[in-house]
């Protein structure tokens, strides 16, 4: 069968850096530090006291008081970004088939918050089980797409996808196959989390994975950076509008690029350290390579999964050469957590966003923080240090990858005729 083309329609984010699409890119080609002193509860007992929260966010500004209770934060923010997304796309078009529209979603954790209170509260009491009715239905990962599809009416597939920090991005993949595969029109996709609470943090800490430089949160993201000691945690989410091609035409939707292909790996290796040569990374943009049907020459940028963890740039980097061999010297690479902090399960949410609106836009965001270099990576690398570039991006690859050896990659393309 002919595959039907998928284009992005509509844009929704709410991040570190900003609580729209607009603020957020504005934030990125600027290159700003989203990390600060963690505000959502006291941290100076932690290792680490900062992370990349979102920043002036009130409820109430999107939801009544007793709706937002019905809801743990990760589910907010994925409301608040899909609404934005769905206004963008004008899918709230009474005319449109709702049984053809979905929503697929991704969050590495769901709710911790809700299950971190109420085991607290259970432990704190005299034994007697009081839980909040709402307490599996606050936590459960997949009722962010359920809240989605609720609220607007989308009766077609709606489902959630748990890949660690691959989640969003493996939610794309399957939406662009079930757009392409003609199976539905239109699919709301992307991801969100809120992991910013004592469990995360204490939990990130004992695995030895976070950034514990407390004297300088602002710089403690930095990719490819010699003195890199760990990742940022972040929180936020980012919705995409994905839309069968002709069906975009028809009804006159804003189209802001094309995604024109896939790939998933596992690196079968460790459940937390990636494989030390980047085999899955390897695999993982090479198949998305072949299901795009696009030479690595055409790749112009690669928004990089570069969490600034000491052993995962590393092989990253390794496996950029190793897929796309001299033309890897060419390459616009960047790491967009060097500003947003790593968003786990939502981070290939926000990154697919920075991809699509640096084709739009005809600009790299930088990878920010940058002041020693490391002779473990080739200098011949663009990583796009401290500045954002000026460049005509007509292809664009982002890549995730998760605990557990899970490697998603996704290419966007320029949209033509």
């Amino acid at each position: 069968m002919e595959l039907k083309r998928v284009v992005v329609t509509g844009l929704g984010a709410l991040t570190p850096l900003g609580n729209t699409v607009s603020e957020y890119w504005n934030g990125l080609v600027n290159g700003v530090s989203g990390a600060a002193p963690i505000t959502r509860f006291d941290a100076s007992k932690f290792k680490t006291q900062f992370a990349c929260e979102v920043k002036g966010y009130d409820p109430e500004q999107y939801f009544d008081r007793k709706e937002a209770r019905k809801m743990d934060l990760f589910t907010q923010f994925a409301v608040i970004v899909a609404d934005e997304a769905v206004k963008d796309a004008r899918l709230d078009d009474e005319s449109l088939n709702k049984e053809r529209i979905g929503v697929i979603w991704g969050s590495g954790i769901g709710g911790l918050r809700t299950f971190q209170e109420e085991c607290v509260n259970f432990a704190n009491g005299d034994g007697t089980p009081r839980f909040n009715p709402f307490f599996i239905p606050k936590m459960i990962a997949d009722i962010s797409a359920g809240h989605i599809s609720i609220k607007y009416g989308f009766r077609g597939p709606n489902f959630v996808t748990v890949s660690a920090c691959a989640s969003a991005t493996n939610a794309l993949i399957d939406s662009f196959n079930y757009i392409r595969l003609g199976m539905v029109d239109v699919v709301v996709s992307g991801g969100s989390e809120a992991a910013v609470t004592e469990a995360g943090i204490g939990g990130f800490n004992a695995l030895k994975a976070l950034s514990e430089r407390n004297d300088s949160p602002a710089t403690a993201s930095r990719p490819f950076d010699k003195e890199r000691d760990g990742f940022v945690l972040g929180e936020g989410a980012a919705a995409i509008v994905l839309e069968e091609y002709e069906h975009a035409k028809a009804r006159g939707a804003k189209i802001y690029a094309e995604l024109i292909g896939g790939g998933m790996s596992a690196d079968a290796y460790h459940i937390t350290a990636p494989h030390p040569e980047g085999l899955g990374a390897r695999n993982v943009m090479a198949n998305a390579l072949k299901d795009s049907g696009i030479r690595p020459e055409e790749v112009d940028y690669i928004n990089v999964h570069g969490t600034s963890t000491p052993l995962g740039d590393v092989s990253e980097a390794k496996a950029i050469e190793y897929v796309f061999g001299d033309h890897a010297y060419n390459l616009n690479i960047s790491s967009t957590k060097s500003m947003t902090g790593h968003l786990l399960g939502a981070a290939g949410a926000i990154e697919a966003v920075a991809s699509i609106l640096s084709i739009q836009h005809g600009v790299v965001p930088p990878t920010i923080n940058h002041t020693t270099d490391d002779d473990q990576f080739n200098p011949k690398l663009n990583f796009t240090f401290n500045q954002a570039q000026q460049r005509d991006v007509k292809v664009a690859m982002s890549n995730t990858f998760g605990f557990g050896g899970h490697n998603t990659s996704v290419i966007f393309k320029k949209v033509t005729e």
